[in-house]
């Protein structure tokens, strides 16, 4: 069982003006008929009895060609009664061939293989009527009939062909964009479901981000600040013992002294790696090019910064990853690259935000990322990237330089708008 294509509101009102102009034309070929016929009561009764014998049964039998394609047989029942009434009609007045183009427009209802005997049936009724009457079909006008009845034909069968063709081409494309706009509207459900269990995943993964770092920098505090503050009292206990020997006391005062300094420092960056400094101050492009800025100052080597597309904010996790990945990025190259330039590129694309790190260096055999023998920074940032929902690729070959490729969803700060918009 097929279902009904939709149509829009101008076809709505055609087809129901078309639906229309059967029962106009019986009714007008009844009252010319009755106007202009004989006087006879005969004919006075039979003209109105069939008219209403067609009228109803146009109104009950009627099928729509969507519903012919079901119901079979009552569309043929329907359609070779409606021609037998015709018949009737016009055998009895030539005037009746205003309602008789109707078996044209009804054909459309019978199966395909039916449509040229509907079409002639028909041609042979108006025919007819544009003779005059049945009774003019004889003598020499038996063949002004025929030819009148394959100009019928060929014309009206013509019209009629590509009429009905063109109504149901119209009805499938208007099938098929219904089929195309429920289509893209579960894709937009979907994609809206993808977006949110993609932003529950993100959240989920900062979640387990914020309790890892939170645990690192428990450890990290242990290892340096809480030691470091082991030290100072083990000095500072050793110089009371020592009350009489003012240079040994001093000694240990003044490494007391220095344990602190490095205890403060420590303290001080700890603080500082739950956001860098210069995200606190700045967007994110704006940190990076200060942070290329003074790498340049302090390594003596080029570096240049690249944004290309229209930056927006991230969210706090996202820009901290990115750039602790350009901060790694460029210590690794002044330990180890021997480089003479290096590159930044921030690239903002609707889906992802990628930095790009290059440098013409001597480069390296990259180890697998699975292996043991990736370093401990790579190790770190492969790991803030993942918690992110990010990815770090790393293209290096001995002489060739080495690239590093780090991407994470490009999340929006919800309200945010574009900072700025460089050129390629």
């Amino acid at each position: 069982m097929t279902t009904d294509a939709p149509i829009s509101a101008t076809e709505g009102r055609l087809g129901r003006l078309q639906g229309w102009i059967p029962q106009v034309g019986l009714l007008l070929s009844a009252g010319l008929a009755l106007g202009l016929g004989p006087d006879g009561t005969g004919y006075q009764v039979l003209v109105p009895v069939l008219a209403v014998a067609a009228a109803a049964w146009y109104a009950l039998m009627a099928v729509d060609p969507q519903e012919a394609e079901w119901r079979r047989v009552k569309a043929v029942v329907f359609y070779v009664g409606l021609l037998v009434l015709i018949g009737a009609l016009v055998a009895v007045s030539p005037y009746f061939g205003f309602f008789g183009f109707t078996g044209y427009l009804k054909v459309a209802v019978l199966p395909r293989r039916l449509w040229w005997p509907g079409i002639t049936v028909t041609a042979a009724l108006m025919a007819t009527c544009q003779l005059g009457g049945v009774w003019n079909v004889h003598g020499e006008l038996v063949g002004i009939y025929l030819g009148l009845v394959v100009v019928n034909v060929l014309l009206a069968g013509t019209v009629t062909f590509r009429s009905i063709e063109e109504d149901q081409r119209s009805r499938q494309r208007a099938l098929h964009i219904d089929e195309l706009a429920e289509a893209n509207r579960r894709l937009r459900e979907t994609m809206a479901e993808n977006a949110g269990l993609h932003a529950q995943l993100v959240t989920q993964a900062r979640e387990a981000g914020v309790l890892d770092e939170r645990q690192r920098m428990a450890g990290e505090i242990h290892d340096t600040i809480a030691q470091g503050l082991t030290g100072i009292v083990r000095q500072l206990e050793a110089a009371e013992r020592f009350d009489a020997d003012p240079e040994r006391r001093l000694h240990h005062v003044a490494t007391a002294r220095q344990l602190a300094r490095e205890s403060l420092a420590e303290a001080r960056r700890s603080v500082q790696a739950l956001r860098p400094g210069p995200l606190a101050d700045a967007q994110l492009p704006d940190a990076v090019q200060d942070l290329a800025e003074r790498w340049e100052r302090s390594s003596g080597v080029a570096a240049g910064v690249t944004v290309t597309g229209t930056a927006f904010p991230l969210p706090p996790a996202l820009e901290v990853v990115l750039f602790r990945a350009a901060q790694e990025g460029l210590a690794n190259i002044a330990k180890h690259a021997r480089a003479s330039r290096v590159g930044l590129t921030l690239s903002y694309t609707h889906e992802v935000v990628l930095l790009d790190v290059l440098d013409d260096g001597v480069g390296f055999e990259p180890p697998d990322e699975t292996a043991s023998g990736e370093s401990y920074g790579l190790t770190a940032m492969r790991q803030r990237l993942l918690q992110v929902g990010g990815s770090l690729v790393i293209e290096s070959a001995p002489g060739e330089g080495t690239a590093l490729s780090i991407s994470v969803p490009a999340l929006r700060v919800p309200g945010a708008v574009g900072l700025l918009e460089n050129a390629p």
